[in-house]
């Protein structure tokens, strides 16, 4: 059973790397990062297609990645 939680570990780390690594910079320097976070806000751009499937396949994976990796954690002190 660990051995099948840290194969999943390692395919979860690689699609996260994966699907961060294929996603567009939503913005560039730090007059990106000031501005993007009040954009996002108040929703004058709105992901679609493809952004939106990036943007929950990012979540899912993180989200497993996380959950495995407390699991295998957990695991390992007993």
């Amino acid at each position: 059973m660990e051995i099948f939680l840290k194969i999943l570990l390692v395919i979860f780390s690689i699609g996260l790397i994966g699907i961060v690594l294929l996603q567009k910079g939503k913005s560039a320097g730090l007059s990106g990062a000031i501005s993007g976070g009040a954009e996002h806000l108040f929703g004058k751009q709105k992901a679609r297609g493809l952004e939106l499937f990036m943007q929950r396949a990012t979540i899912v994976t993180a989200a497993g990645f996380m959950i495995v990796s407390m699991i295998v954690a957990y695991l390992g002190t007993k």
